[in-house]
């Protein structure tokens, strides 16, 4: 009879429990069911195979039979091609087809097709299947290899098309579908999330890329990338991978990049892009402290194209472009995209941050040349092999002064020829920290901040003045190409 209160009040407050709904802790997780977009988007992704028709000798590459087992992509088969003599019964060239798969999807019910462009660069011939096992010999429109896009167009009519999205809208987090031929599997089905928008690859400028972690594998690049509404809103086109398969990173091209090429091949069957002749780094936290800038942000540019529209514009060497045609340049990766999707012939503002503060510039935009005119070289101002760096001076030279770690010299009127620059001083010696942030001995050291150095007994002075702690931006020339190196000023240097 003691206990009876208390059983009354558990009984009430299980009752109370019952009554009060699920908290989102406990609440139910309900998955997306993917299967209604896979059937109202299916029948508009198409499996594409290439072939390709090389020439080949038979019993190994040029009738060496020294060496039988040397692939012709290898580097020392030019080697052995050029200095050993042919076998004179070796087998007469023969033509060997080598096939490719991959994946596309129809735009248009009358037969355009988007695809990568490495799907079918240096195919001889096309065939695109559909889902119903109709086969159509395609048409290469046009392709463009810096975004990897390609059109493709086959004679049919009353085709299924797929719906395009706003890859703008596109939240990371959000669930993606991918449908394409991975190893030639059609119409294979991968789901996963968005993991990152906005990517910058290297040598890859002038696309955004849309990071997911949807498995991809070879035969899925060119496929479409679904959101939950059916619509494509990107591309499938590479993969971040260690061992050639996938392994959680794979990255699409956004649908409205996309569609801007396509647009542009439609109607002139190439691609303009706007240029302005810089090379640009990133600008560290380093880097904006150097340059008096609050935080780290922009396009930090190292060099100009002599005559270039920059130049002609009035940007210099040490200059952070913070705004360009109105748009924020975040990174350095910005850039170029930015600047690419400009039209050549526009002349538009430039704001720029110089010696402590803003100024507004104006630029006229020029257009970029064909590929194959223009082969693409190291990016965003890193060093490359190219070039050699001048000789550092015999012993007979007097023994520099060390600052900071670095012992510089003047430059000889030779080795100011050799390297067209009209400043900069020798690094005879670079030890401890200066060592550390990658200086090298036989670099010329061009500026520091934004202040040309013209010779030793300059550069000695001002980085004498520099307080201990600070940071401070040294432009460093090697070979051809240019860097600014965040040096800190210790104590004692």
């Amino acid at each position: 009879m003691i206990r009876r209160p208390y059983a009354c009040i558990a009984a009430l407050l299980l009752a109370l429990a019952l009554l009060l709904p699920l908290s989102p802790v406990h609440a139910q997780v309900v998955l997306p069911d993917f299967a209604e977009l896979v059937e109202r988007q299916g029948g508009a992704v198409v499996n594409i195979s290439t072939s390709t028709t090389q020439m080949a000798r038979g019993g190994g590459p040029r009738g060496l039979p020294q060496f039988p087992n040397i692939p012709e992509d290898d580097p020392f088969f030019e080697f052995f091609r050029r200095f050993l003599p042919p076998n004179p019964g070796a087998p007469s060239p023969r033509e060997q087809e080598s096939r490719s798969l991959g994946s596309g999807f129809i735009i248009s019910n009358d037969g355009f097709i988007l695809t990568n462009a490495h799907v079918v660069d240096g195919a001889d011939d096309i065939t695109v299947r559909l889902t119903d096992k109709r086969e159509f010999r395609a048409k290469l429109i046009g392709s463009d290899r810096r975004t990897d896009i390609a059109l493709l167009k086959i004679e049919a009519t009353g085709l299924p098309r797929v719906a395009l999205g706003d890859a703008n809208r596109l939240r990371v987090g959000e669930w993606v579908v991918a449908i394409g031929s991975p190893f030639g599997f059609d119409n294979s089905v991968t789901a996963g999330i968005v993991s990152a928008k906005g990517r910058a690859l290297p040598q890859e400028n002038f696309v955004p890329f849309i990071q997911t972690d949807v498995a991809i594998n070879p035969g899925n690049s060119g496929g479409p990338l679904f959101n939950l509404r059916g619509e494509v809103i990107g591309i499938n086109s590479q993969i971040y991978s260690r061992t050639g398969g996938f392994m959680g990173l794979s990255f699409a091209i956004p649908i409205d990049v996309a569609m801007d090429v396509v647009a542009q091949l439609r109607s002139t069957g190439r691609v303009a892009r706007g240029r302005i002749g810089v090379v640009i780094q990133e600008v560290s936290k380093e880097l904006a402290e150097s340059f008096g800038l609050k935080k780290p942000t922009g396009a930090l540019v190292n060099s100009l194209e002599r005559g270039g529209p920059a130049q002609l514009g009035g940007i210099e060497p040490s200059d952070i472009i913070l705004r360009f045609d109105g748009k924020v340049v975040g990174s350095s990766s910005d850039l170029p995209r930015i600047v690419a999707s400009t039209r050549p012939g526009s002349k538009v503002p430039v704001e720029v941050w110089r010696k402590g503060q803003s100024r507004e510039l104006s630029v006229m935009v020029a257009d970029t040349p064909d590929e194959k005119a223009n082969p693409r070289g190291p990016q965003r101002g890193q060093p490359g092999p190219q070039g050699q760096a001048p000789s550092v001076p015999p012993n007979n030279v007097p023994r520099a002064q060390a600052r900071q770690g670095l012992a510089v010299v003047d430059l000889t009127a030779e080795q100011r020829s050799q390297q067209r620059i009209g400043a900069g001083v020798l690094v005879e010696e670079a030890q401890g920290n200066a060592a550390r942030a990658g200086i090298r001995r036989g670099d010329v050291v061009v500026a520091i901040n934004n202040v040309e150095i013209k010779s030793a007994e300059q550069f000695n002075a001002l980085m004498g003045q520099f307080e201990r702690g600070r940071n401070v931006a040294l432009l460093v020339r090697r070979g051809e190409n240019s860097i600014y190196i965040p040096l800190r000023i210790e104590p004692n240097g």
